[in-house]
């Protein structure tokens, strides 16, 4: 289910292949030897990940096309600027006409937003937000899916409900053949192109294991993995990115040292960055970010959170809330509210308008049950679909009361394309570069 639309590729320049659909032109990465120009392929975050027959690929273009279209104009009128600036102070609208025209805006301007409370004032935020996603990236929005293969771990995060300090979690961990035959259906049955395969931080598998395991399913099935298993090490990375692994899922959660220190007990910032660095050097691409409302956090720290992302060269941006677990240190703590994770969404999309794909994630869903809707009119163009078995899924208790819990995938499929079609979001993704 990213339903990727096949592109035409026109041409190759060394790694890089320019490829084409419906008058859009994109690049991805190539790995195939064999590849030429006319080819048709399928990509994933900017990866070649599958060549097809051109019979094939011009049966599912003629399918799509109308569609396409259609969706493309429906989100160009949902887009459009169409703005009151009645009751809006001088200032925003100066700061926000200037993200309009992709001027650049500075730390205070950008702060500035984030405080933003009122109703009108948030309106207009966010349908700029909606604009430059629209304006710079189209109405591509990727659904990635996610296996939660395991919800042992060895980490005592204050916050976590599957950490250490959970002693009533029922634990479980998929076997090797498991997670395979999972990932299997995920890409055969229901069409997946990339998945996040995750767990806790859990010593039962080896970074050998976890080869083993991508290895086969890419042996098997043509997806982009991304690896969530914590902090691997650096060897580590290089030997998962060696056995087909191509994203790495692993959020910074905060930049603030002292706030960092709290949440991870004998964890350093400073050791996580690292992970991200190293896993860039190696060629993947990354997705990570902060959490929203954590208990002592400001604005000037979520700020901080948003370009540093940036900074790290992030394929793809999560910001969720922070969502209190009873059975965790910080169980007192209130989740923030619901505009705070939207305004970050926006401000996120606003300072890197350009190139950010940026998820509404499940947390924000548990948070938020119209956390979709209004996240993707907020700048947003990414959502993750769980396709861990039922039996398991309902453990991975990392907060209470988890979204889409007990739903099917099929469920959460016709869910999401119901909303994607309701505004206009074609379920695609051919990478994010402009040829």
């Amino acid at each position: 289910m990213c339903y990727a639309i096949p592109g035409k590729v026109v041409t190759i320049d060394k790694k890089i292949a320019t490829v084409e659909y419906f008058g859009e032109a994109k690049q991805a990465i190539n790995e195939f030897d064999d590849l030429k120009v006319g080819d048709y392929i399928y990509a994933q975050g900017g990866y070649v990940i599958k060549q097809i027959p051109e019979a094939e690929a011009l049966s599912i273009l003629a399918t799509w096309k109308e569609t396409f279209f259609q969706l493309h104009e429906l989100d160009l009128r949902l887009s459009r600027m169409d703005l009151d600036k009645t009751g809006i102070d001088k200032k925003l609208a100066v700061i926000l006409d200037k993200a309009a025209e992709d001027l650049p805006l500075k730390e205070a301007d950008l702060l500035h937003l984030l405080n933003l409370e009122g109703d009108k004032e948030l309106e207009y935020l966010f349908k700029i937000a909606n604009f430059l996603r629209q304006k710079h990236l189209g109405n591509s929005c990727c659904v990635h899916g996610i296996i939660e293969f395991s919800n042992y771990c060895s980490q005592g995060c204050a916050y976590c409900g599957i950490s250490t300090h959970n002693k009533g979690i029922k634990r479980y961990r998929m076997t090797k053949q498991e997670i395979i035959d999972t990932a299997y259906e995920a890409i055969e049955k229901y069409g997946f192109k990339a998945l996040v395969l995750q767990s806790g931080e859990d010593p039962h598998y080896s970074v050998d294991d976890l080869a083993d395991i991508i290895r086969e399913i890419k042996n098997r099935s043509a997806v982009l993995i991304f690896i969530s298993f914590g902090e691997v090490g650096l060897a580590g990375l290089k030997k998962l990115y060696g056995a087909g692994a191509r994203g790495l899922l692993m959020r910074f959660e905060t930049t603030n040292p002292e706030l960092f220190a709290k949440l991870h007990p004998g964890r350093t910032i400073k050791t996580r960055l690292a992970h991200l660095e190293e896993a860039f050097k190696l060629g993947y691409l990354i997705i990570t970010g902060g959490l929203v409302g954590l208990p002592g956090q400001t604005k000037e720290d979520i700020l901080k959170d948003i370009l540093l992302t940036k900074k790290m060269n992030t394929e793809m941006y999560t910001f969720g809330p922070f969502l209190p677990h009873p059975n965790t240190p910080l169980k007192d703590a209130p989740p923030p509210p619901v505009r705070d994770v939207l305004k970050t969404l926006a401000v996120a999309r606003i300072a890197d308008a350009k190139n950010a794909k940026i998820v509404v994630t499940t947390g924000f869903e548990t948070l938020h049950p119209k956390a979709r809707e209004e996240g993707l009119v907020a700048g947003a163009n990414s959502v993750m679909l769980n396709v861990t078995p039922a039996k398991y899924s309902q453990n991975y208790t990392i907060y209470p009361d988890r979204a889409h819990s007990g739903e099917s995938l099929q469920e959460q499929i016709d869910e999401t394309l119901g909303i994607l079609r309701g505004l206009g979001r074609a379920p695609t993704d051919l990478g994010v570069t402009n040829a």
